[in-house]
């Protein structure tokens, strides 16, 4: 398949993202949405975006025009997916909203055209069915910002072809992004696998040791190489993100993750972290500051906690065929910004002492800390 014609559905934050993206690499994009203010709100955004790139002399003012022009802005369904070979649909994750979105589209598109949902934690195969071509179904987990972030989840569901997923793969790389594929439509797929189940538990570690959030956030950024300290990452993100992430998770699996109240509260008291002024931390005003993290305020906690928690999820995925080290590795790096691999910190502190303190903390509090076979193995 040729691909040339894309149909991004949705035009917010991921969308006109995507449709910038896709544009830059040659395809041309219809950009849909219900209703055209939508549309001319997305459409600014993305002239803003390409001004930039121009101002900053990463393209020319001809290419940005040549990119613009490549973006038709349509309302119309049918007329919005009538030339489209692949739909990118990028509507909020609402299980019910999707499956109406997909049951018309579904009506509305050719039969060979595929369909890929950005979604980030939401089954494939749960939205494949509802389709009558579950085999041209997949997910494709664009993160935010589009333009910026490089990797792209690329999660089939039980009955997407093995056509679909090659596509879908070359899509990615011909928009310069790097393709992860998650082989299984597990929850969180890979990167919420392992991020989300650790913001819970990093609020258990502050609860165990007693500590405070700034000591542990600097023991994850300065010990374990993430880009900034794991609560600091998770008001970046957002609550509500977490949140539906959580719920999504928590639902379809159990073991996943062990949910902890901090979350809820913040989340139902609106406090989502830096796009409200406070989650974690309080924000004075809009542009970016940084929590005083250092490496003193590190040595006052063992983070030991919080790398047996992702790597008990990393060894899950490779136990369930799911992924392999390499790929959770590059995953980490470009969807987490980990400066240095999850199993080469285990390493360093002893998979021996990581699945001693899985069996003590499974002991204390409970099946959920159970060690994967696989660390079991690795000993």
């Amino acid at each position: 398949m040729d691909l040339k014609n894309i149909t991004v559905l949705g035009s917010g934050v991921m969308g006109h993202g995507i449709a910038q993206v896709s544009a830059t690499a040659g395809y041309n994009v219809v950009l849909r949405d219900i209703e055209q203010k939508f549309l001319d709100k997305a459409m600014e955004k993305i002239k803003w975006s390409l001004d930039k790139l121009v101002s900053k002399e990463k393209i020319s003012k001809a290419e940005g025009d040549d990119i613009f022009s490549r973006i038709k802005p349509i309302v119309d369904l049918k007329e919005a997916v009538k030339d489209a070979q692949m739909v990118i649909e990028v509507v909020p994750e609402i299980m019910e909203l999707k499956k109406k979105v997909y049951a018309e589209l579904d009506k509305t598109a050719a039969p060979e055209v595929i369909f890929a949902s950005n979604t980030s934690t939401l089954p494939i195969t749960e939205i494949a069915n509802t389709t009558s071509r579950p085999e041209k179904v997949i997910g494709i987990h664009f993160f935010n910002p589009p333009q910026l972030m490089k990797l792209v989840e690329v999660i089939p569901g039980e009955k997407t072809s093995s056509d679909v997923t090659a596509i879908t793969q070359s899509y990615v790389k011909s928009v310069k992004k790097e393709p992860v594929l998650c082989r299984r439509d597990v929850p969180g797929f890979i990167v919420n696998r392992l991020f989300i189940p650790m913001v819970h538990e990093a609020c258990y570690v502050m609860e165990r040791q007693k500590i405070d959030k700034t000591v542990i956030d600097s023991a994850v950024k300065f010990n374990l190489g993430f880009p900034m300290g794991i609560f600091e990452l998770a008001d970046f993100t957002g609550m509500d993100v977490i949140h539906k992430a959580t719920t999504e998770m928590y639902q379809r699996d159990k073991k996943v993750i062990n949910p902890h109240p901090t979350i809820e509260k913040l989340f139902d008291e609106k406090k989502l972290g830096q796009k409200t002024g406070e989650g974690f931390y309080k924000y004075s005003d809009d542009k970016y500051e940084r929590v005083p993290l250092s490496e003193e305020l590190a040595e006052k906690c063992n983070p030991i906690q919080l790398v047996a928690n992702i790597l008990n999820n990393a060894a899950w995925l490779v136990t369930n065929k799911a992924s392999d080290i390499e790929e959770l590795e590059k995953a980490a790096n470009l969807g987490l910004g980990l400066k240095k691999p999850m199993f080469e910190t285990a390493k360093e502190i002893g998979i021996k002492n990581i699945v001693d303190e899985l069996n003590k903390l499974a002991q204390q509090y409970g099946e959920f800390y159970k060690p994967d076979p696989l660390l079991i193995s690795m000993q």
